[in-house]
């Protein structure tokens, strides 16, 4: 075989470029999955996450097969090279990295320069040094593969110590020639979107999926231009926009509809209600006696109770109420803070005032 010195090892850099991508895409999508999968408890995700790369692993395995076999029937070749240089380029355990360049000469080869690198033994470290000869070995058709042989056989040990073996001049071949920027580039374009088709495809199942419901995930969804409606399995709130109120004539209705529709037998424990803002707490799902229907409300009652708890605080500069249901019956409690102080009012679930206090 011919080697022609200071040869480069020459790559397939479509295909590099291009697994680079796959397995990026194949990273980004397992990682979303399971994780994603794990904080919302949804098993396929996890399965997908857990499943993709070792599917990845064995087909890469059985494609790599036919080349890694071809690869092993090679019969290496052994040889002396010089040191021409060596350093240390890391490591803290007590096999450190070695980078060498080395002038091989074959028996019956052209010789080439090549760079290699090496773990080596702290123990064993001073025995290489600079126009050292040492024993090698390395694949005919690879030649950057080479390794030195750190226990050769009496035979070829006998012949390093008396060779004398003469540089070989030019560039040297490299055993980790990187493929460049680009491939790395590729790989993280490959796992953000492997994440984003994740997140993309399974958003419902990931941010705004119910638990123990039939039908398809809810997702938050801006009702209006005006309004924002959000429903999780727990709870459900409507922000109004600007310059508009619950206690507008049908506003109230119109958003605990809007948190229970196509939910039926959804039923809530607490519905706190302040000017722009609703908020629906949902009892567990499977607890069918918990809690009350939000849409039996006295809505029609809700400002009439607000503007009576406003008397005596002066300057109103915010009221709430909070339906609550907990305990059985329902009762709805107004409080109302001014510039003269706060203002409570209690009422029954028909809106009927039972107390109210001040302070």
């Amino acid at each position: 075989m011919t080697i022609t010195a200071g040869k480069p090892r020459t790559h397939n850099a479509p295909a590099d470029l291009a697994l680079g991508f796959l397995t990026g895409g194949v990273i980004g999508v397992s990682l979303t999955a399971f994780i994603g999968g794990c904080v919302v408890e949804k098993a396929p995700l996890i399965i997908i996450g857990l499943v993709l790369p070792a599917v990845y692993g064995f087909l890469f395995f059985l494609s790599t097969l036919p080349r890694r076999a071809r690869e092993a029937a090679v019969v290496p070749r052994t040889a002396l090279a010089v040191i021409e240089s060596l350093e240390a380029v890391g490591g803290e355990t007590s096999d450190v990295p070695v980078r060498f360049e080395l002038s091989v000469a074959p028996d019956d080869a052209p010789a080439f320069r090549v760079e290699i690198r090496q773990d080596i033994n702290l123990v064993e470290l001073p025995d290489y040094r600079p126009r050292g000869v040492v024993v090698v070995e390395y694949p005919p058709d690879r030649p950057w593969k080479t390794r030195i042989v750190k226990r050769p056989t009496p035979e070829w040990e006998e012949r390093a110590a008396v060779a004398l073996v003469n540089s070989v001049p030019g560039p040297a071949m490299k055993s980790d020639s990187p493929v460049g920027c680009a491939g790395g580039l590729l790989t993280l374009f490959g796992l953000l979107l492997g994440a984003a088709a994740v997140l993309l495809l399974f958003r419902a199942d990931l941010f705004y999926s119910y638990e123990g419901e039939s039908g398809p995930s809810r997702r938050p969804s801006v009702s209006s231009s005006s309004s924002t409606t959000v429903v999780t399995s727990a709870m459900g709130t409507v922000t109004l926009g600007p310059g508009q109120s619950m206690l507008d004539e049908g506003e109230l209705r119109k958003a605990v509809q809007s948190l229970t529709q196509g939910a039926n037998k959804r039923r809530a424990l607490t519905v706190v209600v302040q000017d722009r803002l609703l908020t629906v707490v949902f009892a567990p799902t499977g607890v069918e006696a918990s809690g009350f229907d939000p849409r039996s409300l006295p809505y029609d009652r809700v400002p009439g109770l607000v503007e009576e708890a406003r008397t005596g605080v002066g300057s109103p500069r915010s009221w709430q109420l909070t339906a609550d249901g907990v305990t059985g019956s329902l009762t709805l409690r107004v409080v109302v803070t001014g510039d003269g102080g706060t203002e409570t009012l209690e009422a029954d679930g028909l809106g009927k005032v039972l107390r109210r206090s001040g302070s």
